[in-house]
């Protein structure tokens, strides 16, 4: 049994997918999940088909040094700073297939779905080495990631009921003591 970093608020409407040591970058993946947080689950499937196509931007906020500005990326925030991490793109859509047939395995339904946390965490780096000039070798690392999402199923709101004759409470008298 894998261990999640959460755990599901309610575990019988809910499902789960994990991906651990994925070959893909850490940054780029941190970034795509993170513009995916709070959203329904085909709404996030087809946002990433769209960054895979080019047609929507995933935002970068925090690993965002050096990454070009594009109007796509201005719908969703202010600076305008953009990419499309298609590889990132695909993995995350890999799992997210995963976790909507481990719904539909539970017999949740899977129109009421959304992601209601997904985390992507630094694996070990892998060691590889480029040959530099004068017979020098430099390190030439990769940085792969684990990635786990939790889908969970709306809960339908309880509407309050229309308020009622309260009967009034009769105010407390001061005690007197002797």
């Amino acid at each position: 049994m894998v261990k999640y970093s959460t755990d599901p608020v309610n575990p019988t409407k809910s499902a789960k997918a994990m991906g651990r040591d994925l070959r893909v970058h850490f940054k780029n993946t941190r970034e795509t999940a993170f513009a995916l947080r709070r959203m329904a689950l085909i709404k996030a499937k087809r946002y990433l088909e769209d960054v895979i196509a080019h047609k929507q931007a995933i935002p970068f906020r925090r690993f965002c040094r050096g990454v070009g500005r594009t109007a796509q990326a201005k719908n969703r925030q202010p600076n305008g700073q953009g990419r499309w991490p298609a590889k990132s793109a695909n993995f995350i859509l890999d799992l997210l297939k995963n976790a909507e047939s481990n719904a539909e395995v539970k017999g949740l339904d899977v129109d009421a779905l959304y992601i209601s946390h997904i985390q992507v965490n630094q694996a070990m780096k892998q060691r590889r080495r480029t040959y530099r000039a004068h017979g020098r070798i430099n390190p030439y690392m990769s940085s792969p990631c684990h990635i786990e999402l939790i889908l969970s199923e709306k809960e339908e709101s309880v509407k309050k009921e229309a308020e009622t004759q309260i009967a009034t409470r009769k105010p407390k008298t001061a005690q007197v003591s002797a």
